[in-house]
Protein backbone atom coordinates (compact mmCIF):
# COMPACT_ATOMS: atom_id res chain seq x y z
CA UNK A 1 0.00 0.00 0.00
CA UNK A 2 1.53 3.21 -0.80
CA UNK A 3 0.39 6.49 -1.54
CA UNK A 4 1.86 9.82 -2.79
CA UNK A 5 1.63 13.70 -1.63
CA UNK A 6 3.07 16.93 -3.18
CA UNK A 7 2.69 20.50 -2.90
CA UNK A 8 3.70 23.43 -5.08
CA UNK A 9 1.82 26.00 -3.85
CA UNK A 10 4.64 28.59 -2.15
CA UNK A 11 7.98 28.87 -2.98
CA UNK A 12 8.78 25.16 -1.70
CA UNK A 13 8.40 22.12 -3.31
CA UNK A 14 6.97 19.42 -0.53
CA UNK A 15 6.65 15.61 -1.23
CA UNK A 16 5.29 12.78 1.29
CA UNK A 17 4.99 9.01 0.21
CA UNK A 18 3.25 6.30 2.71
CA UNK A 19 4.36 3.11 1.91
CA UNK A 20 3.98 -0.05 4.42
CA UNK A 21 3.34 2.59 7.65
CA UNK A 22 6.22 4.36 7.21
CA UNK A 23 6.11 7.98 5.57
CA UNK A 24 9.07 9.62 3.59
CA UNK A 25 9.31 13.18 3.50
CA UNK A 26 11.11 15.65 1.65
CA UNK A 27 10.68 19.92 1.47
CA UNK A 28 13.30 21.86 -0.86
CA UNK A 29 12.89 25.74 -1.84
CA UNK A 30 12.56 26.02 -5.08
CA UNK A 31 11.53 29.01 -6.01
CA UNK A 32 9.99 28.73 -9.70
CA UNK A 33 11.30 25.82 -10.44
CA UNK A 34 8.41 23.43 -9.81
CA UNK A 35 8.23 23.12 -13.52
CA UNK A 36 11.29 21.19 -13.89
CA UNK A 37 12.25 19.90 -10.11
CA UNK A 38 9.26 17.82 -9.14
CA UNK A 39 9.16 14.88 -11.24
CA UNK A 40 12.53 13.89 -10.69
CA UNK A 41 12.46 14.23 -7.30
CA UNK A 42 9.55 12.64 -7.16
CA UNK A 43 11.14 9.76 -8.85
CA UNK A 44 13.97 9.95 -6.66
CA UNK A 45 11.20 9.76 -3.26
CA UNK A 46 10.08 6.64 -4.43
CA UNK A 47 13.47 5.21 -5.80
CA UNK A 48 14.53 5.58 -1.92
CA UNK A 49 11.54 4.12 -0.63
CA UNK A 50 11.72 1.26 -3.20
CA UNK A 51 8.65 2.07 -4.24
CA UNK A 52 7.34 1.97 -8.01
CA UNK A 53 4.64 4.02 -9.54
CA UNK A 54 2.55 1.17 -10.23
CA UNK A 55 2.63 0.34 -6.37
CA UNK A 56 0.85 3.84 -5.92
CA UNK A 57 -2.97 3.45 -4.74
CA UNK A 58 -3.66 6.84 -4.50
CA UNK A 59 -2.07 10.62 -4.64
CA UNK A 60 -3.21 13.76 -3.10
CA UNK A 61 -1.88 16.86 -3.72
CA UNK A 62 -2.08 21.15 -2.43
CA UNK A 63 -5.26 22.36 -3.89
CA UNK A 64 -4.74 26.21 -2.88
CA UNK A 65 -4.68 28.72 -1.99
CA UNK A 66 -1.49 29.35 -3.12
CA UNK A 67 0.66 30.91 -5.70
CA UNK A 68 -1.54 30.22 -8.90
CA UNK A 69 1.01 28.80 -11.37
CA UNK A 70 2.60 26.43 -8.43
CA UNK A 71 -0.92 24.98 -7.81
CA UNK A 72 -1.24 24.54 -11.66
CA UNK A 73 1.86 22.57 -11.94
CA UNK A 74 1.15 20.46 -8.96
CA UNK A 75 -2.53 19.63 -10.28
CA UNK A 76 -1.62 18.97 -13.70
CA UNK A 77 1.15 15.99 -12.21
CA UNK A 78 -1.03 14.97 -9.98
CA UNK A 79 -3.88 14.45 -12.76
CA UNK A 80 -1.21 12.78 -15.10
CA UNK A 81 -0.10 10.35 -12.39
CA UNK A 82 -3.98 9.84 -11.89
CA UNK A 83 -4.85 9.32 -15.17
CA UNK A 84 -1.76 7.10 -16.51
CA UNK A 85 -2.20 4.63 -13.27
CA UNK A 86 -5.08 4.60 -12.85
CA UNK A 87 -5.36 5.61 -9.60
CA UNK A 88 -7.76 8.19 -7.11
CA UNK A 89 -6.84 11.19 -6.44
CA UNK A 90 -7.57 14.10 -3.28
CA UNK A 91 -7.41 17.79 -3.31
CA UNK A 92 -6.41 19.48 0.06
CA UNK A 93 -6.35 22.53 1.12
CA UNK A 94 -3.24 24.41 2.03
CA UNK A 95 -4.70 26.34 4.73
CA UNK A 96 -5.95 23.19 6.42
CA UNK A 97 -2.51 21.46 6.14
CA UNK A 98 -0.95 25.02 7.88
CA UNK A 99 -3.34 23.86 10.45
CA UNK A 100 -2.09 20.43 10.66
CA UNK A 101 0.98 21.03 10.83
CA UNK A 102 0.88 23.73 13.94
CA UNK A 103 0.71 21.22 16.65
CA UNK A 104 -2.18 23.64 17.83
CA UNK A 105 -5.64 22.90 18.35
CA UNK A 106 -7.08 26.39 17.13
CA UNK A 107 -5.51 27.74 13.93
CA UNK A 108 -5.77 30.89 12.10
CA UNK A 109 -3.66 29.44 8.64
CA UNK A 110 -2.28 32.30 6.95
CA UNK A 111 -0.80 32.80 3.85
CA UNK A 112 1.11 35.60 2.26
CA UNK A 113 -1.72 36.37 -1.33
CA UNK A 114 0.73 39.18 -2.74
CA UNK A 115 -0.69 42.14 -4.20
CA UNK A 116 -0.54 43.65 -0.17
CA UNK A 117 -3.37 40.31 0.58
CA UNK A 118 -4.10 37.40 2.69
CA UNK A 119 -5.61 34.17 2.35
CA UNK A 120 -6.71 33.04 5.81
CA UNK A 121 -8.86 30.75 7.36
CA UNK A 122 -9.48 29.65 11.03
CA UNK A 123 -9.67 26.15 12.00
CA UNK A 124 -10.58 24.48 15.34
CA UNK A 125 -9.40 20.37 15.95
CA UNK A 126 -12.36 17.70 17.87
CA UNK A 127 -12.95 14.52 18.03
CA UNK A 128 -13.83 13.91 14.37
CA UNK A 129 -10.78 16.56 13.26
CA UNK A 130 -9.98 19.56 11.85
CA UNK A 131 -13.53 21.74 11.79
CA UNK A 132 -13.43 25.30 9.64
CA UNK A 133 -14.95 27.48 11.92
CA UNK A 134 -13.75 30.42 10.03
CA UNK A 135 -14.75 30.71 5.74
CA UNK A 136 -11.35 30.72 3.64
CA UNK A 137 -11.15 34.01 2.34
CA UNK A 138 -8.25 36.50 0.32
CA UNK A 139 -8.29 40.27 2.10
CA UNK A 140 -6.38 43.09 3.10
CA UNK A 141 -4.51 42.42 6.48
CA UNK A 142 -6.10 44.87 8.18
CA UNK A 143 -9.37 43.35 7.21
CA UNK A 144 -8.69 39.59 8.92
CA UNK A 145 -12.18 38.12 9.76
CA UNK A 146 -11.90 37.81 13.54
CA UNK A 147 -12.47 34.24 15.31
CA UNK A 148 -14.49 33.86 18.15
CA UNK A 149 -12.52 33.33 21.81
CA UNK A 150 -8.98 33.15 22.36
CA UNK A 151 -5.98 31.01 22.74
CA UNK A 152 -5.75 30.88 18.39
CA UNK A 153 -2.39 30.19 17.03
CA UNK A 154 -1.38 32.21 13.85
CA UNK A 155 0.75 29.69 11.13
CA UNK A 156 1.70 30.56 8.00
CA UNK A 157 3.59 33.05 5.68
CA UNK A 158 0.97 35.76 5.95
CA UNK A 159 2.09 36.16 9.96
CA UNK A 160 5.72 36.61 8.27
CA UNK A 161 4.73 39.14 5.91
CA UNK A 162 2.42 41.02 8.25
CA UNK A 163 2.83 40.03 11.71
CA UNK A 164 2.54 43.56 13.01
CA UNK A 165 -0.61 44.57 11.21
CA UNK A 166 -2.48 40.69 12.13
CA UNK A 167 -1.22 40.35 15.62
CA UNK A 168 -3.06 44.29 16.23
CA UNK A 169 -6.29 42.98 14.33
CA UNK A 170 -5.93 39.74 16.85
CA UNK A 171 -4.68 41.36 19.92
CA UNK A 172 -5.30 39.28 22.92
CA UNK A 173 -6.71 36.42 21.04
CA UNK A 174 -3.72 35.42 19.57
CA UNK A 175 -1.35 33.11 21.78
CA UNK A 176 1.10 32.08 19.30
CA UNK A 177 2.43 32.75 15.95
CA UNK A 178 4.48 30.24 13.28
CA UNK A 179 5.83 32.93 10.77
CA UNK A 180 7.90 29.95 9.48
CA UNK A 181 5.74 27.56 8.61
CA UNK A 182 4.84 26.66 4.96
CA UNK A 183 2.05 23.77 3.81
CA UNK A 184 3.90 20.31 3.77
CA UNK A 185 3.12 17.25 2.01
CA UNK A 186 3.72 15.33 4.91
CA UNK A 187 0.68 16.87 6.11
CA UNK A 188 -1.44 16.96 3.85
CA UNK A 189 -0.55 13.00 3.23
CA UNK A 190 -2.10 12.80 7.01
CA UNK A 191 -5.38 14.45 6.06
CA UNK A 192 -5.76 12.47 3.28
CA UNK A 193 -5.10 9.12 4.12
CA UNK A 194 -8.47 8.40 6.25
CA UNK A 195 -10.41 10.19 3.58
CA UNK A 196 -8.41 7.43 0.81
CA UNK A 197 -9.99 4.86 3.67
CA UNK A 198 -13.26 6.93 3.44
CA UNK A 199 -13.73 6.12 -0.33
CA UNK A 200 -13.12 9.72 -1.00
CA UNK A 201 -10.86 9.80 -3.66
CA UNK A 202 -11.55 11.39 -6.91
CA UNK A 203 -11.19 10.42 -10.62
CA UNK A 204 -7.98 12.37 -12.01
CA UNK A 205 -10.31 14.21 -14.14
CA UNK A 206 -12.45 16.00 -11.40
CA UNK A 207 -9.37 17.38 -9.51
CA UNK A 208 -9.93 21.00 -8.85
CA UNK A 209 -8.11 24.09 -7.79
CA UNK A 210 -9.31 26.49 -5.15
CA UNK A 211 -7.95 30.27 -6.26
CA UNK A 212 -9.56 32.93 -3.74
CA UNK A 213 -8.88 35.77 -5.26
CA UNK A 214 -11.33 35.16 -7.98
CA UNK A 215 -13.38 32.81 -6.17
CA UNK A 216 -13.42 29.98 -7.79
CA UNK A 217 -12.06 26.00 -8.44
CA UNK A 218 -10.74 25.58 -11.73
CA UNK A 219 -10.86 21.99 -13.32
CA UNK A 220 -7.83 21.47 -15.69
CA UNK A 221 -10.11 22.23 -18.70
CA UNK A 222 -11.17 25.57 -17.27
CA UNK A 223 -7.69 26.75 -16.54
CA UNK A 224 -6.18 29.63 -18.97
CA UNK A 225 -3.91 28.46 -21.73
CA UNK A 226 -0.49 30.76 -21.58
Amino acid sequence: MAYLALDTSTEHLSLALFHDGHVTAHDWHVGQRHAEQTLPRLEALLAEAGVARADLEGLAFGMGPGSFTGLRIGCGIAQGLGFGLGIPVIGVSTLEALAQGSGAERVIACLDARMQQIYVASYARDESGWQEVGEAVVCNPEALPLPDGDGWTGSGSGFAAYGEVLAMQLGDKLAATQPERFPLARDILALALPRFAAGLGRPAHEATLVYLRDKVALKTHERPVK
